[in-house]
């Protein structure tokens, strides 16, 4: 009996190697865990998505594949990285500068991999509902830490109720999180299922509540009234419009006086500035300013083809005033924190019509309605305009949420467009 317990055993685990079901299950599960870990570790976020990646190999339909990329959205991302290995040609930075500045972008190769696979799975919103939960967990931890900030596991501890990485990326998180939670509550409440609505508002105000009270980052502060009036203008009425930012401004003016967290984050702005213009100090926001400045610079040099991949630190170094201490015209940086200007000073107009390009696929892609339609416009709302401030595409975290989310969304969202598709021709 044991014998053949084993025989089975073996016999089982051999038909569901050859299964291609088997496979994708696996690969559907790779990427929930990729989701779930991106919050709390770049390693295991890293391991789980190469995990993915493999096990899509052994019964990949190439054919179907290499269709799939010949569709405009696939073929900007690539021709973004494509872009960056070709502009390492004619780059005055040494080798190893060029080919570490491709790096960033190697990541847009996965998005045109997760929108093929998740074209044909029926497991997308497992990845959005995995991510959901782990961000609900980390806000947990962050209210823990804010109290017993021993528990923390970061070395330094100088940022305020963060139990993992950095401030900019929980914000980043709590914020996708919160306002895209905003679509399932309307809905619920439209089918008057106001038990199962009433949680998702409790889970979206506590994110809210966390950032107001505990730790928020200044583009979070900037890009949540954006986002949230994407939100309101696409699926609400004028009348609910008044209604809800009547309600907004009231629990913002209620946070402001409430939390001194808050206020001591929106005082730096102004603060920033001013030590910035008076002083010239490396103020975050000075600095930003400084490197915008220098970068318009370098970009009017070479308006065409920029200066090269990786040429960026190399520029800056060339203008930076030596000698000059505590002064923000002093520091040197491979990223001038803005987005569009961190590929034009690389690659020229070319870099910057194909990173717009990207952009504006991605956002007509999900011109539809429905929960994937959501989450994928949300994802490149916010990646449009933190990268105002940010390189929010080429930076681990926000990048990866930027190609998880628009791949998982827009896979689902081109499943729903075949799908209708074929229902139109069964009727005609």
């Amino acid at each position: 009996m044991t014998a053949l317990a084993r025989e089975t055993a073996s016999q089982m685990l051999w038909r569901r190697l050859r299964s291609p079901a088997a496979w994708s299950e696996t690969v559907d599960l790779f990427a929930i865990l990729t989701a779930a870990s991106l919050p709390w570790s770049t390693s295991l976020a890293g391991i789980f998505n190469a995990l993915m990646l493999l096990c899509m190999v052994p019964f990949l339909d190439v054919r179907a594949f290499v269709q799939s990329l010949k569709r405009p959205i696939c073929v900007a991302p690539i021709a973004l990285v494509l872009l960056a290995l070709v502009g390492t040609l004619w780059s005055d930075a040494t080798w190893g500068a060029r080919f570490y500045a491709v790096n960033p972008t190697v990541k847009l190769l996965v998005l045109p991999v997760l929108l093929y696979h998740f074209e044909r799975s029926r497991r997308g919103n497992w990845v959005f509902i995995a991510f959901l939960v782990s961000c609900a967990l980390l806000s947990v931890m962050s209210w823990i830490v804010a109290f017993y900030p021993d528990l923390a596991l970061k070395s330094d501890r100088v940022e305020r109720g963060i139990f993992v990485k950095n401030y900019i990326d929980q914000s980043q998180e709590f914020t996708l999180c919160a306002v895209a939670l905003a679509y399932p509550i309307v809905m619920l409440l439209r089918q008057k299922r106001y038990w199962f609505a009433g949680l998702l508002a409790a889970l979206a105000l506590s994110f809210f509540v966390n950032m107001a009270f505990v730790v928020v980052s200044r583009t979070a502060l900037v890009t949540v009234p954006i986002m949230v009036g994407v939100f309101a203008l696409l699926h609400l009425r004028w009348r609910s419009i008044a209604i809800i930012a009547a309600a907004l401004i009231a629990g913002a003016a209620i946070a402001w006086q409430a939390s001194p967290q808050l206020r001591k984050t929106a005082d730096t702005f102004a603060s920033d500035y001013t030590r910035y213009v008076e002083k010239g100090e490396p103020t975050s926001m000075g600095l930003r300013l400084e490197f915008w400045r220098k970068s318009l610079g370098f970009f009017a040099e070479a308006p065409v083809m920029g200066h090269g991949t990786g040429s960026t630190r190399g520029l800056f170094e060339r203008v930076a005033t030596h000698g000059a201490q505590n002064q923000a015209s002093a520091e040197v940086i491979g990223n001038p924190h803005n987005q569009t200007l961190n590929v034009a000073v690389q690659w020229g107009i070319i870099g910057i019509v194909v990173l717009y390009a990207i952009w504006i696929l991605h956002l007509r892609l999900f011109r539809g309605d429905g929960l994937a339609n959501w989450v994928g416009l949300l994802v490149v709302v916010q990646n449009v305009f933190t990268s105002l401030f940010n390189s929010h595409l080429f930076d681990f975290h926000e990048g990866w949420m930027y190609v998880i989310g628009v791949g998982v969304a827009g896979g689902i969202v081109l499943q729903a467009q075949q799908a209708g598709a074929k229902v139109g021709e069964a009727g005609s």
